[in-house]
């Protein structure tokens, strides 16, 4: 079987971003929730268990005391939630990175996230969403984030954070941890089938030779998900559609870094007979920020 390069028809693409490219519970215990922030304390734990609970994945308005959101969903779910006030010594963008930092390492997918006045206003966030008075702090000062996570068995996560500064300067963290119990549909999450690893995703610039941008964990993940026989790596190719450049010219700016990380990967471990490569170039827009330019992603697909 030779390596295949293949630019989608539209039909096609459908599937894969449909798909949603699920990310896999690293996680021995995604059960549990995430580590806290170490400075800060506890303060309150609430249970969480409701057949309809409201998770948002685009930014809250409040029309007509109706809560509105381009994105949300009631889920049945079953978690807890965690209060937790920062030290003073200590701020809000650290423990946001602390908790990226624990979601990235158990493999959960960032859903949607979103930094100060382009959340909504604070007082909705913490008085009809949470339930939580203290959270009720500056429009400028908070941010939020929903990441999920599908684990091996088909059993799925959602983490919510939430942080602000009161206008006493004291700042607070809100933590959900939740499973979704039932088979509704998780916005951005998609698919629940546990074959389908990522993606993880690698920006890349240059022309006749190329400079990607991943992590050493991201190249060991990448071989240890691909370790089996049965695996099949798929290498999925974007650019950008630059000021005067024609869509034809753009698939070939992809399709020459697709081929240029294909080889990099046969070089360091993947035979190009599990590699399949894929070229988009800019004809699929994704919202996500995190996915968006110039980049491949790679998706680690089980047979």
């Amino acid at each position: 079987m030779t390596k295949t390069t293949a630019r989608l028809t539209l039909n096609a693409l459908g599937f894969w971003f449909f798909a949603g490219f699920p990310i896999l519970g690293m996680a021995a215990f995604p059960e549990t929730i995430p580590e806290p922030f170490p400075q800060a304390e506890l303060e309150d734990v609430a249970d969480i268990q409701s057949s309809g609970h409201l998770v948002l994945f685009s930014p809250v308005r409040e029309v007509r005391d109706e809560i509105r959101s381009e994105t949300m969903a009631r889920l049945p779910v079953s978690g807890e939630g965690h209060l937790y006030e920062i030290e003073r010594d200590s701020n809000r963008e650290k423990a946001r990175d602390h908790y990226l930092r624990v979601l990235k390492a158990r493999g959960s997918q960032v859903l949607f996230e979103c930094v100060g006045l382009s959340c909504g206003r604070s007082n909705v966030w913490a008085n009809q969403i949470f339930g939580q008075r203290k959270l009720y702090g500056r429009d400028a000062n908070q941010d939020y984030l929903v990441a999920g996570t599908t684990t091996e068995d088909g059993r799925r996560w959602l983490t919510l954070v939430y942080t602000v500064t009161r206008g006493n300067l004291r700042e607070y963290i809100w933590v959900e941890h939740l499973e979704v119990t039932g088979s509704v549909v998780i916005p951005g999450l998609g698919s629940v089938d546990s074959r389908i690893r990522g993606p993880i995703v690698v920006p890349w610039t240059g022309s006749l030779t190329h400079r990607f941008d991943w992590s050493a964990n991201d190249r060991r993940k990448i071989a240890d998900w691909a370790r089996a026989e049965s695996t099949i790596v798929v290498l999925t190719g974007f650019s950008s559609l630059d000021a005067g450049e024609g869509l034809e010219e753009s698939l070939q700016r992809a399709e020459r870094a697709v081929a240029s990380l294909a080889d990099v990967l046969a070089k360091t471990g993947v035979p190009e007979e599990q590699q399949r490569t894929l070229v988009v170039g800019p004809a699929i827009p994704i919202g996500d920020p995190d996915r968006q330019g110039n980049r491949v992603e790679i998706t680690v697909i089980t047979q």
